[in-house]
């Protein structure tokens, strides 16, 4: 029986593994473009992009998990099911209820360590990830420049050029720059052989003081461009204001929840709790609708199966905004979509079986 047990699990992480893999990449590299796009307009330093995607990681795990769960049962029981191994399973007297027992005690490790994701290590991620914002707001525009790239920075109204810079990022390098002026009718373009940043004081204002070079001032398209050159010029850098950085509530950690009155903490929380349970949830329903007819071929349920899980997604969803509005009571909660779903699930296994019983003994009195 341990044989067919360490079978039956292998079948179910290889196909669990692959599918995961595949959603998470897909996932991971949406997200990476994007943060990706924001390092090359002088949002983000590069440097720290690796450092979020894997803060990130737990977040994308906590969903892809469960689905990838759900849909590695399909397919290797499905696989199961039209090759006939099942039906020679059946026939040596291995029993549906022993299949279902032996799932689920591998889906319940996959619970654990998606339990253990979303209520602990997802924020713990999420917190880290703020961190970083946070820090990265706090730097200067040529702070989080690339040499050899040009790029837009956080005023919009500006384009900047650096052929290299020190470690520090402190001094630059043969420095362009082009930045539309306050009225928005002149363009200057600044040359320089290198710029350094400093800081004021009196003031607390910040500069990038570039030392021999020229500035080229006019409107594009004439021939009026006013010329200056220098051997030290200062271009004031605006800084982000780290406040502006809203907290994510998905930073807040479960302790923090549970002790909260607020409404949306409460549905983020309910939240937390129902993605463990949607994996046994989800495991029964995929033992249940992996039965496969072998004219039907593999493929043939994977549509229904998968209409069923957004449905059940969609309801959990639905549950958790309306717990923020307040609509469902907090002691409902999701629960009552997890139960329904339980039901389903149930129903589908042993619903015929059990009516089939009915009916016999019906007919035996």
């Amino acid at each position: 029986m341990f044989i067919l047990y360490r079978y039956l699990s292998r079948q179910i992480v290889i196909s669990m593994l692959a599918v995961s893999g595949v959603l998470l990449l897909i996932f991971m590299s949406g997200r990476f473009i994007k943060y990706l796009a924001q390092a090359a307009s002088g949002g983000l330093s590069a440097n720290v992009l690796f450092s979020i995607m894997g803060y990130r990681l737990p977040g994308f795990l906590e969903l892809i998990l469960p689905l990838g769960l759900f849909i590695g049962i399909l397919l290797a029981y499905g696989r199961m099911y039209l090759e006939s191994e099942m039906t020679v399973l059946y026939a040596c007297g291995y029993s549906q209820r022993k299949l279902v027992v032996h799932t689920l005690t591998t889906s319940l490790i996959v619970a654990a360590v998606v339990g253990l994701l979303s209520l602990y290590v997802t924020p713990w991620g999420m917190k880290n990830v703020e961190n970083i914002f946070t820090d990265q707001s706090k730097l200067t525009e040529f702070e989080v420049l690339t040499a050899g790239r040009f790029q837009k920075l956080r005023s919009g109204q500006r384009v900047t050029y650096t052929e290299a810079m020190s470690e520090d990022k402190k001094v630059l390098i043969n420095v362009f720059i082009s930045e539309t002026t306050k009225d928005g009718q002149e363009r200057a373009v600044l040359v320089a052989r290198s710029g350094q940043l400093e800081y004021d004081e009196q003031t607390g204002s910040r500069f990038l003081v570039l030392r021999d070079g020229a500035r080229f001032q006019g409107t594009p398209g004439a021939l009026d461009y006013r010329i200056v050159q220098f051997e030290k010029y200062g271009v004031r850098i605006e800084d982000l204001k780290a406040d502006k950085i809203k907290q994510k509530d998905e930073a807040i950690s479960t302790q923090e929840l549970l002790h909260s009155d607020s409404p949306k903490h409460k549905a983020l929380l309910h939240w937390r709790i129902s993605l463990p349970l949607l994996v046994p949830v989800v495991t029964l329903l995929a033992i249940a609708l992996s039965r496969v007819n072998p004219r039907q071929g593999r493929f043939f349920h994977l549509l229904p199966a998968m209409l069923i899980y957004v449905l059940y997604l969609g309801l959990l969803i639905g549950s958790r905004k309306w717990i923020e509005k307040e609509k469902v009571p907090e002691y409902i909660g999701m629960w009552w979509v997890h139960l329904l779903f339980l039901t389903v699930s149930l129903y589908l296994l042993f619903g015929r079986d059990w009516l089939k019983s009915r009916k016999l003994k019906r007919a035996q009195a």
